[in-house]
Order: C-alpha cells, then sequence, then structure tokens
C-alpha cells in the first residue's frame, strides 16, 4: 500500500503526485456519527442524523482548508451527465442533498477557491486535471456510469469545448471496491463488454467478478489519454473494513466517502 498514489494523512487519502491542487478521498476515520455510519459519514442522502453529517462535513472543511461554503455538491444518479460549474454554484447541496446540482454525475470548472465534491460507498471516483489550463474536475463511476462512459463524455467536454489536448489531460482512479468483492451477473457483463475489452473472473456460470477502476483506466485509454497520464488506486473499499464504508459489503446500511478537488488562490480558512 505505501506505493499507493493515494496517500494517508491524518484521516484522508491525498492525491501526492498533484501538488498544485487539493485532491483526495475521506476515510471513515476522525468523525462524530454512531454506528452504523461511524464515524465520518459525509452523506446526506442516508439515514444518518443530518447535524452530525454537517458537523462532519465541517471537520473536513477545516481539514482541506476549504470552507463549506465554497464546496459544490452533486445529486449523483448514476448517469453520465458531465456539467462545468462556477463560483455561483458554490454552497450546492452541502446542507441539504436535493440542493445539490441536479441529475449530474460529473462536474468540472477553471475557478480557484471552488471545491468540488462527490460521495461514494464502493463506485469509483475519478479525477481529472489539466494543470496547463487550469482544469479540475470529478466523476462518480458506479457499474451504470462506467458503462455509459462517463469518463469518456468528460474527456470529450474537455476536448471539444475547453480546448484541452488529450496529452495534457492527467486521470487519478480513486479507491473503490474491486474484483476480489464485487461479483456482477451476465447483464452487467455484457455492458461492459459493449465499450471495452475486458476478460473477467469467472466465478460461477453467469457470475464475474470484475474490477470497476481497471475498466475506467480502458475507458481513459480509448479515449486517448496517455497511458503515463493516469494513476490508479489499489485500494478496496469492501476489504478495508478500517478505513472505509462499502454499500455492499454493510449490505447497504452504511455511510459515504467523499471525493475532491480543488486549487486554492484567496480564500482563507
Amino acid at each position: 500500500m505505501n506505493q499507493d498514489p493515494f496517500q494517508y494523512k491524518d484521516g484522508v487519502l491525498y492525491v501526492s503526485e498533484w501538488e498544485a491542487v487539493t485532491a483526495g478521498f475521506t476515510t471513515r476515520e476522525q468523525g462524530v456519527s454512531t454506528t452504523p455510519y461511524a464515524s465520518l459519514n459525509l452523506g446526506l442522502h442516508v439515514e444518518d442524523r443530518q447535524e452530525d453529517v454537517h458537523e462532519n462535513r465541517r471537520l473536513l472543511a477545516h481539514k482541506l482548508h476549504f470552507p463549506m461554503h465554497t464546496w459544490i455538491c452533486s445529486e449523483q444518479t448514476h448517469a453520465n451527465v458531465v456539467q462545468k460549474v462556477t463560483k455561483q454554484d458554490c454552497g450546492k447541496g452541502i446542507y441539504e442533498y436535493k440542493d445539490g446540482i441536479a441529475g449530474t454525475d460529473g462536474i468540472y470548472t477553471n475557478e480557484p477557491d471552488v471545491l468540488l465534491t462527490s460521495c461514494y460507498a464502493d463506485c469509483v471516483p475519478l479525477y481529472f486535471y489539466a494543470p496547463s489550463y487550469h482544469l479540475i474536475g470529478l466523476a462518480h463511476a458506479g457499474w451504470k456510469g462506467t458503462v455509459t462512459e462517463i469518463a469518456c463524455n468528460m474527456i470529450h467536454k474537455w476536448t471539444q469545448e475547453e480546448g484541452v489536448p488529450l496529452t495534457d489531460i492527467h486521470v487519478a482512479i480513486g479507491p473503490s471496491i474491486g474484483d476480489c468483492c464485487y461479483v456482477v451477473d451476465n447483464r452487467v457483463m455484457d455492458a461492459v463488454k459493449k465499450v471495452v475489452t475486458y476478460k473477467p473472473k469467472q466465478v460461477e456460470n453467469g457470475q464475474y467478478q470484475i474490477d470497476l477502476k481497471t475498466i475506467n483506466r480502458l475507458l481513459c485509454l480509448k479515449c486517448g489519454i496517455p497511458e503515463e497520464n493516469i494513476i490508479i488506486s489499489s485500494y478496496c473499499t469492501s476489504c478495508e473494513e478500517k478505513l472505509f464504508f462499502s454499500h455492499r459489503r454493510d449490505q447497504g446500511k452504511t455511510g459515504r466517502m467523499m471525493s475532491f478537488i480543488g486549487f486554492r488562490e484567496g480564500i482563507s480558512s
């Protein structure tokens, strides 16, 4: 784990290679929520006490030096919609889930002093960064977002609408459930085969172990991202019970981690 591109520091995993931005993934540590959401649950859409989630978000804001009023949250519908956001969107979804960017699983911006956020409990967090163009983005890729190519949608937005060359786009693929713990049926496997060449581990007839992180990596390569521009975490959210919530492991009754990315210019904490 020492070589993982997501390095642990004070309860948070940071993308260590992207020093110019604050990017990373929370763990379940150092929060105030109680079982089964113990302890740093950051999701407002589970049955945790709302005031505990708000306090957890305040704790994270202080740690990251990004005040909550700079955060942007989205609805996350397991689809592939990608939307550009600005400082005018700051504050959306920070106290009420329904107030997040509607019907959106991918957000990006070229503005400083904005923290893009997204919540997870096994799905794949995708991070995008174009240093020369000052662009940052996040995408939430469950199996549905993966097979409807949300990663490619973000990349196409950047190349076609923002004029970013593929060589300047860097992608980090964060902690998620691994093929060690994620078994799917023919319906999911057939959808995967339509978008990328991938050989799963068949555990029995009609049941397959798949790695969504690897599939998203292959999709990024298919869309033209250079292999050396992609980093991928080895953490499995289901295996690492002390570090992460897991929807599948915890049978749906669990909290949420948060992915985040932002670059600071003038804000104070």
